[in-house]
């Protein structure tokens, strides 16, 4: 949220037309004036009279520096920001009998999906009569689970879902194994987005 937008929250001084407030905070009494004299009592200290809850009766006011109480309004923000989980999720496809050089290819970024503390979501797309080898789909599924147990942690198993056979995978919470990764194999991937699908 930017600056003009947290300023559009509040309403200060004489944007407060109420006939009585309720003062709260530190260095005054707190209690119920008249407005007229909440805005003297803050003019008196060298500082803001701030509505910081209108739809209170009478609303609440703080008397503070106002650019102060922003810039503590918008780290609060971002701390709660921060704090928020964002749950991603990476697609991973494979064909039913993929070969080991595109197995390898995706088993590289699956891994470097895990170690960023993203979900790794797997699937075999069978087209046409490819679904006769759901059985083979399902061994490539937990072949994938298997060689990135040192990364993550099986949420469902492989599940057949119309023409895909799903299975996902969210990252260990200890960020994984503490082996060296193998020189061929280790992920040099950058970040990468949301909506990024291996094919």
């Amino acid at each position: 949220m930017r600056n003009d937008q947290v300023k559009e929250l509040y309403r200060i001084n004489e944007q407060i037309r109420i006939p009585e407030v309720r003062i709260v905070g530190e260095n005054v009494t707190n209690g119920v004036y008249f407005t007229s004299k909440a805005l003297q009592m803050a003019e008196d200290m060298g500082l803001d009279l701030v509505e910081i809850s209108p739809n209170a009766n009478p609303p609440v006011c703080r008397i503070t520096d106002y650019q102060k109480f922003l810039y503590q309004q918008k780290k609060r923000q971002k701390e709660q920001k921060a704090k928020s989980v964002k749950v991603v999720v990476k697609e991973i496809r494979f064909g039913p009998q993929t070969d080991d050089h595109d197995y390898n290819f995706k088993l590289r970024h699956a891994k470097g999906f895990l170690e960023e503390g993203a979900k790794v979501k797997a699937y075999v797309f069978f087209k046409g009569r490819s679904i006769l080898f759901k059985e083979q789909g399902e061994v490539l599924l937990l072949r994938f689970a298997n060689d990135l147990e040192d990364y993550c942690k099986v949420e469902q198993m492989p599940l057949l879902e119309g023409k895909r056979m799903i299975i996902m995978l969210s990252p260990k919470k200890t960020g994984g194994s503490n082996k060296p990764a193998h020189p061929k194999t280790a992920p040099t991937l950058k970040t990468a987005t949301q909506k990024d699908i291996i094919v």
